[in-house]
């Protein structure tokens, strides 16, 4: 294993692996190569926040409209206010969920994966341990044209376990099409440090 390792370091050192794909700055240490997502710009962690303050005011106005009352299109003012409520407060949690930024690193000496999905709130931090021989592959996914993500995927419990058990885990998002080298790169340093075999890039 300590000979693994070893030889890993020295293809890292002929071949570095590059310092940022797409969200993601990578950075090997030691035993181990870990990627963490850039945090999110002070204006984008603003927006949940503001969408909910637009969906109190809307609201307050829904409640106001029905105390004063009102005849024909002045009646729907109210509903359509409370429609809009509804939207904003959807979309903030669905912003919220995007804020988390993901890590992962790669320890050689003990063979497994760690995957992190890094929350704000306190404790909320999820993670998880994959071992590297239940990875089944490491997919290069077209999110739209030009726009890739890397995607792995493993099976709890071993290769050979059912296929509708397969998990898959984004490592890297928003990678633009002038990143082919680095992320030909990258995804060949994944490939071999999991072991894989007779795999390919893949668009899906």
């Amino acid at each position: 294993m300590l000979g693994a390792v070893a030889s890993f370091s020295e293809a890292l050192e002929e071949n570095p692996a590059p310092r940022r794909l797409g969200d993601v700055r990578l950075r090997y240490e030691p035993g181990r190569l870990l990627g963490e997502s850039l945090p999110p710009s002070f204006w984008r962690r603003q927006l949940p926040g503001f969408c909910l303050v637009l969906a109190a005011l809307c609201t307050a106005g829904a409640v106001a409209g029905v105390l004063l009352g009102g005849d024909g299109a002045v009646a729907s003012v109210p509903l359509a206010l409370g429609m809009v409520a509804v939207a904003l407060v959807g979309f903030a949690l669905q912003l919220e969920g995007q804020l988390g930024r993901r890590r992962f690193v790669l320890h050689f000496s003990s063979e497994r994966l760690r995957l992190e999905r890094l929350r704000w709130a306190p404790g909320a931090t999820r993670t998880e341990w994959v071992p590297f021989d239940e990875v089944t592959s490491v997919d290069v996914v077209e999110r739209a044209p030009g726009r890739y993500a890397l995607v792995v995927a493993w099976r709890p419990g071993g290769k050979d376990t059912k296929k509708e058990e397969t998990r898959r885990e984004v490592l890297v998002e928003h990678i633009g099409a002038h990143e082919q080298e680095a992320l030909l790169r990258v995804w060949r340093l994944l490939h071999n440090a999991f072991g894989l075999r007779g795999a390919g890039l893949a668009g899906a």
